[in-house]
């Protein structure tokens, strides 16, 4: 164990990272509400706009999820020495949201230039699907190298299919009764058939499992290996590492 005082200065730094990082949480929040408020104004101006159908995005959605995940994880760090467990899981499964908002929308744009469908990307979709993604990334990683949160549980794969998959329901069910899908591969009529959607929905759905899979991975590996350099004694002047290879003396001569 390191001595206490190396132990209370490492304290006091992570302590001061975690208010940087929830200062950082909450401009990201404040840069989501800009980009949804955006995006609005910008939907408006097409002739078939219609209110209900903004919201019925899932990027729209998520990026709720993520200004509300956002403030309260910026508060925490602000006012706590810790996060409670469920909030590293709820971080966990916003940021797959936003991130695969993300790669989902860029997906559509390659596909519609494929056939030869103009799809415009105003400031407002650059910050909802690319820049606000990469910054709630980076909040994630963060927090993950600072390693004071309790690790991300192996069970938040599962609970990050909950509210996709009620998203999902709600979208087909609707779809149906008003004629309208927020994606093109959820439209059975633009996909072959429902086993066009049935596929998409498959590669979607393996898509957030590897995410999630991989973000839980990561969190947990970094989190040991922060954790035990944090707990090694400092070296003291002209002895080895704790963490350097021992050399064995030679024999002596007689």
């Amino acid at each position: 164990m390191p001595p206490p005082a190396t132990a209370g200065a490492r304290a006091l730094q992570v302590r001061r990272a975690r208010r940087l990082l929830g200062v950082f949480r909450l401009l990201v929040a404040v840069l989501e509400v800009v980009a949804i408020v955006g995006n609005y104004q910008y939907v408006l101006g097409f002739r078939l706009f219609q209110t209900a159908n903004f919201f019925s995005y899932f990027t729209i959605q998520s990026a709720f999820l993520a200004v509300v995940t956002l403030v309260i994880a910026g508060c925490f760090a602000l006012l706590t020495t810790r996060d409670p467990a469920w909030l590293g899981v709820l971080r966990t499964m916003v940021t797959v949201y936003v991130v695969i908002s993300g790669i989902v929308f860029g997906l559509i744009v390659t596909q519609a230039s494929t056939r030869a469908y103009r799809i415009d990307v105003p400031w407002s979709d650059t910050l909802l699907h690319f820049v606000v993604p990469a910054l709630a990334l980076i909040a994630w990683t963060t927090d993950s190298l600072l390693a004071v949160n309790p690790r991300v549980p192996w069970q938040t794969i599962g609970w990050v299919l909950i509210y996709p998959s009620l998203w999902l329901w709600y979208t087909l069910v609707r779809g149906q009764d008003v004629g309208w899908f927020p994606y093109f591969f959820l439209d059975e009529t633009q996909v072959g058939g429902w086993g066009g959607v049935a596929a998409y929905c498959t590669l979607c759905l393996a898509i957030f499992l590897s995410i999630t899979a991989a973000l839980v991975w990561l969190n947990r590996w970094v989190w040991v290996r922060v954790r035990t350099a944090r707990d090694l004694p400092a070296p003291q002047p002209g002895s080895p590492h704790p963490t350097a290879p021992r050399v064995a003396a030679p024999a002596l001569r007689r």
